[in-house]
């Protein structure tokens, strides 16, 4: 294998912990794909050290990191610049390090649902509808659940359902949607959810209830519409209860492993220089790394 030198590419994704992460194994085989001779290293950083970690990246030679948990707010804050989209969600999880050694914060988070939805549900937006039609409902308020709720709005989507056990993070997202968009966002109480459904073409499960070690979330589908789509962002498991109370309804599915593989896509294309395939054989090779 050949070793690091003056032309290799450098990237990597920067968090604590880190070890868990898919980024290196993902990276990894979309470098040797593209026949590039790149590499992508995990960067175990305690909170107290990041603000020194990142500024040295471009001095180290690297052209961008991924940034995960608990650094994302942390890195927004450091970035010599940050897109539209990472400006409202007031994270970033892209950082890009141009030819001066401006380090430039992205989001790519909500981008990489999209794409997912795109891929796994196709025509979904002639459900869910343009304008005031048929909302989307999104359960949760954390950053998953943030990243979703802008890119459906920005998506032109005009109508989201917020649901979250404690309702004044609902009402404080909606807020902050509001500030920039004109869109129609409700929030809904807790035991107001499954009724919430009703109508609706998208619901989405933002948190991590359903995860493995996780109790699932709580949420009967019987008020959702045959033709809507179910989302989920956890992806271990793949197919969580929600996914299979969908799927036993007839209902069309989108789990979220492919949100995973599409949010990298962005930050590969400039340290990669080239668009990387997020295809079956790209998701195989994850889903064999978590176990199957």
């Amino acid at each position: 294998m050949r070793g690091i030198d003056g032309g290799t590419r450098l990237a990597g994704v920067i968090g604590w912990p880190i070890g868990h992460s898919l980024s290196p194994v993902l990276h990894g085989h979309w470098f040797a794909r593209a026949g590039v001779a790149g590499f992508y290293v995990p960067l175990a950083v305690r909170p107290e050290d990041f603000e020194e970690a990142f500024a040295a990246l471009p001095k180290l030679g690297f052209a961008g990191v991924n940034v995960t948990i608990p650094h994302k707010q942390r890195a927004f804050a450091l970035v010599d610049e940050a897109d539209e989209t990472a400006e409202r969600m007031g994270a970033v999880n892209t950082v890009l390090i141009d030819a001066e050694g401006r380090r430039l914060g992205r989001n790519t988070d909500g981008y990489g649902f999209l794409a997912n939805l795109e891929s796994r549900a196709p025509g979904w937006r002639d459900v869910v509808g343009t304008g005031r039609g048929r909302p989307a409902v999104i359960v949760g308020t954390g950053g998953a659940a943030r990243a979703v709720a802008c890119s459906l709005i920005e998506a032109r989507i005009g109508h989201v359902r917020l649901i979250n056990r404690t309702r004044a993070h609902a009402e404080e997202l909606a807020a902050a949607l509001a500030s920039w968009s004109d869109a129609r966002v409700e929030v809904v109480d807790w035991e107001d959810r499954e009724a919430a459904l009703g109508g609706a073409g998208l619901a989405v499960n933002g948190t991590s209830l359903g995860m493995n070690g996780q109790p699932p979330l709580d949420l009967a589908l019987d008020a959702l519409p045959t033709d809507a789509v179910v989302a989920d962002l956890v992806y271990v498991p793949l197919w969580t209860p929600l996914l299979r109370a969908a799927r036993l309804r007839g209902l069309r599915t989108v789990d979220g492993l492919g949100m995973l593989l599409h949010q990298a896509a962005p930050g590969f294309r400039h340290w990669g220089g080239s668009e990387p395939a997020v295809d079956e054989a790209t998701r195989a090779l994850l889903l064999e790394r978590l176990g199957g």
